[in-house]
């Protein structure tokens, strides 16, 4: 058990540097990455523009199983631990705030959802 949640969470961590990547080639500057608060944690904090975008990144072996990973409770977390950003980031008040989704998978590139929660 000890060792497939060590083998999990270093696939969690690979992907969210292949996500970070992909954000980048994107036209975003990665904030944060793995940035932790009292109520959460939220994997990318990314922006272009004036779009703020919170970024959760899940590792799964399909997109189908991607898209379903996300709980309403992992919703909360996510929009309790932005909204805890934000009172420290202040310069970013005014910008557009959207909720991501990036769904890594093997061998395949990664699918990016944006707006896919709010």
């Amino acid at each position: 058990m000890k060792a497939d949640h060590h083998t999990s969470h270093a696939r969690g961590l690979v992907a969210e540097s292949i996500a970070a990547w992909l954000l980048r080639l994107k036209g975003y500057r990665v904030l944060a990455t793995r940035y932790r608060t009292p109520l959460g944690e939220i994997d990318i904090v990314a922006r272009r523009g004036k779009v703020l975008a919170f970024v959760e990144v899940k590792a799964r072996p399909s997109l189908e199983v991607g898209l379903e990973a996300i709980t309403d409770e992992g919703y909360r977390r996510i929009e309790a631990a932005a909204d805890l950003y934000l009172a420290k980031h202040q310069q970013f008040s005014d910008f557009t705030l959207r909720f991501d989704l990036m769904v890594v998978r093997p061998r395949r590139w990664p699918y990016h959802v944006e707006n896919a929660f709010s």
